[in-house]
């Protein structure tokens, strides 16, 4: 049995980890924001184990004119776990969460090698890579609602 359900900051350190920050402190794994009340983590449990994470932030990006906008961030697969529709079931409930708080806008950082996994579900690149030191190559991506 497979669910998705809302969970705490910390308990997205275990996929966060091993995955976004491997061979780094856990300390890493802390993001700002992420103990806000408008912060919202969640959690893709497979028969009750944590294999997937995706964390949704209120924060405003200039590059968009209006302030309903939500960021995404810390979005996490379990190796093992990968290329079965996770990632996507996560991406879904993020869309339903920002339409039914009547957001407009969706956008993250997104590392170069997950670009197309994003353009598949309708999100779109925005200027040009950049770069995150220690972590990689990025594109901010977005999706209009």
């Amino acid at each position: 049995m497979s669910e998705i359900k809302i969970i705490t900051a910390e308990a997205t350190f275990s996929v966060r980890n091993p995955v976004l920050r491997p061979n780094l402190p856990i300390e890493t794994c802390r993001f700002e924001g992420d103990n806000l009340s408008t912060t919202t983590h969640l959690g893709y449990f497979h028969e009750e184990m944590l294999v997937g994470i995706v964390s949704v932030f209120e924060k405003i990006n200039s590059n968009w004119e209006t302030n309903k906008q939500i960021q995404v961030r810390g979005m996490a697969i379990l190796d093992a776990f990968q290329k079965k529709g996770i990632g996507e079931k996560l991406m879904q409930n993020v869309i339903k969460l920002a339409q039914e708080n009547q957001k407009e806008v969706i956008w993250f950082n997104a590392r170069k090698n997950a670009v197309p996994f994003y353009e598949r579900l309708a999100f779109h690149k925005y200027g040009t890579a950049f770069e995150i030191e220690g972590v990689g190559t990025h594109f901010v991506m977005y999706r209009l609602l």
